[in-house]
């Protein structure tokens, strides 16, 4: 079965065209080397792939006959990715979240809307 159409098929991308894409970028790699999207895979192969900031590794158990539902994706693969990995995207998304202090720059949408209501408020009194 072709890396593309595997890693669709175990639900690490929503479409076969986005797994194709990771692959011809370089994102998609098979026992350490990096492949093409038409690669083979077979049972006992280690897939590395990068997602959202995140290094999978993947070992292949068996190959599905096509898209499997989510219940019953874990007969096909192995997922062997760190812990470590899971917590540094957490830690970049609370990065991001003191990025923009409250009161400066811009308002945000919500900052204008509430502005607004308060001076409706004012306004009716």
């Amino acid at each position: 079965m072709r890396v593309d159409k595997y890693l669709w098929s175990v639900r690490y991308y929503k479409t076969r065209s986005k797994a194709t894409d990771a692959a011809k970028k370089g994102r998609i790699r098979v026992n350490d080397s990096i492949v093409k999207p038409a690669r083979d895979v077979y049972p006992g192969d280690i897939i590395q792939l990068r997602k959202d900031q995140i290094e999978y590794k993947v070992e292949v158990l068996d190959l599905p006959d096509g898209r499997v539902g989510n219940k019953i994706v874990n007969l096909y693969r192995l997922d062997r990715t760190p812990q470590e990995n899971f917590d540094a995207k957490k830690l970049i998304a609370l990065n991001q979240d003191y990025y923009r202090i409250k009161g400066e720059g811009r308002p945000t949408k919500k900052d204008r809307r509430d502005l607004t209501s308060v001076l409706n408020q004012e306004e009716e009194e």
